[in-house]
């Protein structure tokens, strides 16, 4: 293992391999198959890289995350190593020169989607490359067990008929026993060595607090734990909120999410990794390819779509070892809000089939007609003919393109980009100088609130029918507004396309696929729900909750989550709780955040004692909401 230890110290700086990162490498170096299940923060890229670094020839690198793959690539670039990645809307002459290069240009590593897979021609090409590893990253969206299947993993075992002789390595973060063992089978991994590197994070104390005013929350667990963090939420208006909301009470704090041009997502990046704020509020875009080791604090202010994402995410706290907090702050109207999000959006059969009959009536493809055509499509105009919800449409799409019937281009989406560039004021002017203009400005402002921040995609559908006018009258409104210089106006027209990959059969290809819709919505209730269990169950530790998820059993509780904290904490009685308000009161009059701050109380507590004074008269509430001795 010498040798590739002083590729470890040469490329990557460091002297030694975590465990069990020189294992891993050893097993592909003997040229033997190998699945690892390392944890977020595990460090797997290094698992295929040095090895990859040792050996002659090609690493071929299959991964679903095109911002991950060019992160890497840039990483390998950076330290002088050669590597390519085959994203975006490349041609077949452009990846054909591509793939000349790996054969002819001395590449160490070629990354791709699995997807790329799915022509033959690549694979015939991929075969005849001098390819000495294949490391599938993210394996876990090969099985239909996963909270990520994609269909195209698939695909990938056929690769390994053209490789025989080629090491196989599949990684994953987040793996249940199931998906575990599926991987392997779909993989067709010929007698692999297992390595599992144990879930717990013993320096992570994960908290789920209940709380009404999570911005005051926010405020109390800054305050207190200083270092650098990471808030989680759900959309990009949150991102620009919850960040102005934190600078206005006094933190350093920027945000990032996959609508900000790359040069500001570099910014701000650059300005938390460098800890220059010690905030960086963010969608789930933000963290792929993310090592920061100092991270002291993981927020997420809404629940999770599923405990694999949230343990992902809330493992980019402590790398470094020292203590850190992964934290929920939860209220029970949020359970109602996930679901309605991500559970009552699901399409079922019968939706996904009216949806692919009406999508070919809207293309007007005929019936055995269609495979290999290409078509213009809107979006907003499918939705808006056929009365059908935005989402629910949009899931119903993806799960067709994910099965491989069609493929959905990138900018779906999106059609419509504006910001306002003058003031709220002058808007507020030249809608009382225009108000033929009113309605449909008033329901732009109330729907997109950081629009004057930052350029923002229009739901157009959303803003015609509230303002109760045509698309054409709304595009030509905005246009209009361009010239006069109130807004940026960025329109892409028939920006996205269908591609069909196979012909219309109808309820014959929806009967083929539906089985594994139903079997994915069941998933994905089943994940849901166990995020509930997550965070409602307060009888049991946080983190044995989360092994337990993960199939890894432990009789030990960790100390140092919220549960483990509550039980060790000896309980104040109500009376004791009351005559200390009396004494902090003497001093001065106070709210009962403050009261809840001084005392180190939970909010039950605090309430509950505040409750039994006030019925005692024992104070009262005077004028500025504040609780004084009667």
């Amino acid at each position: 293992m010498q040798q590739a230890l002083d590729i470890l110290k040469k490329y990557w700086q460091h002297d030694s391999f975590r465990d069990p990162q020189d294992k891993i490498i050893q097993t592909v170096l003997e040229g033997n198959d190998a699945f690892a299940l390392m944890p977020t923060g595990g460090g797997k890229s290094i698992c295929f890289q040095v090895p990859a670094m040792i050996k002659d020839g090609l690493c071929l690198v299959i991964s679903p995350l095109v911002a991950l793959m060019k992160d890497q690539v840039q990483n390998l670039e950076k330290r002088n190593i050669k590597a390519i990645a085959l994203t975006g809307s490349l041609s077949v002459n452009e990846i054909s020169d591509l793939l000349d290069n790996c054969r002819f240009g001395n590449y160490k590593f070629l990354y791709l989607s699995p997807e790329r897979l799915q022509a033959d021609w690549i694979v015939d090409r991929i075969a005849a490359l001098p390819i000495s590893l294949v490391a599938v990253d993210e394996a876990h969206c090969v099985s239909q067990w996963g909270h990520d299947f994609r269909p195209a993993y698939l695909k990938i075992s056929a690769l390994k008929k053209h490789l025989p002789q080629v090491p196989f390595l599949a990684l994953t973060a987040s793996a249940t026993e199931r998906v575990q063992k599926d991987i392997v089978t779909q993989l067709g991994l010929t007698d692999p060595v297992i390595y599992k590197k144990s879930f717990a994070r013993e320096n992570i104390a994960y908290m789920v607090f209940e709380t009404e005013d999570k911005l005051y929350r926010l405020q109390q667990i800054l305050t207190k734990n200083p270092g650098p963090s990471i808030i989680y939420v759900r959309n990009r208006r949150s991102c620009h909120d919850v960040s102005s909301q934190l600078q206005s009470l006094g933190f350093t704090a920027t945000f990032y999410h996959g609508g900000l041009k790359e040069k500001e997502k570099s910014a701000n990046m650059e300005a938390w990794i460098k800890d220059r704020v010690q905030v960086i509020v963010a969608t789930n875009a933000f963290g792929m390819g993310i090592d920061k080791p100092n991270v002291r604090t993981v927020l997420h202010i809404q629940l999770p779509e599923n405990i694999e994402n949230y343990y992902q995410e809330a493992g980019r706290a402590g790398r470094n070892g020292q203590k850190a907090y992964a934290v929920l702050l939860a209220t029970k109207s949020d359970i109602k809000a996930t679901q309605s999000q991500f559970i009552e959006v699901l399409p079922d059969k019968k939706f996904l089939k009216e949806v692919y009959l009406k999508l070919n009536t809207f293309l007007q493809i005929a019936y055995g007609e269609g495979m290999d055509q290409v078509y213009p499509f809107n979006f907003n105009d499918f939705c808006h003919k056929y009365k059908f919800p935005a989402v629910k449409t949009f899931n119903a799409l993806q799960f067709l393109d994910r099965q491989g019937i069609l493929t959905m281009s990138k900018e779906f989406t999106e059609k419509v980009h504006i910001q306002f560039i003058i003031p709220s004021k002058e808007v507020v002017r030249y809608v009382s100088l225009n108000p033929g203009d009113e309605e449909a400005i008033l329901t732009i402002l109330r729907n997109y609130t950081g629009i004057f921040e930052m350029e923002t995609a229009l739901n157009t559908s959303l803003i015609t029918r509230a303002a109760k006018i045509s698309e054409a009258d709304l595009i030509g409104m905005l246009h209009k507004l361009e010239q006069k210089g109130v807004i940026s106006l960025r329109t892409l027209g028939n920006d996205s396309s269908l591609a069909f990959n196979e012909v219309r059969e109808d309820e014959h290809t929806i009967n083929r696929v539906s089985k594994f819709l139903e079997q994915q919505n069941l998933i994905k209730v089943g994940q849901f729900n166990s995020v509930v269990h997550y965070a409602t169950d307060d009888s049991r530790c946080k983190s044995r909750l989360i092994l337990e998820y993960f199939d890894e059993v432990t009789t030990a509780d960790c100390g140092i989550c919220s549960y483990c904290v509550a039980k060790k904490r000896q309980p104040k009685s109500p009376v004791e709780i009351a005559t200390a308000i009396i004494e902090l009161l003497k001093e001065a009059d106070l709210n009962s955040r403050d009261i809840e701050t001084k005392l180190e109380l939970t909010a039950q507590e605090t309430i509950f004692a505040l409750e039994l004074l006030l019925e005692n008269d024992k104070i009262k509430i005077n004028a500025y909401n504040q609780y004084t001795v009667t």
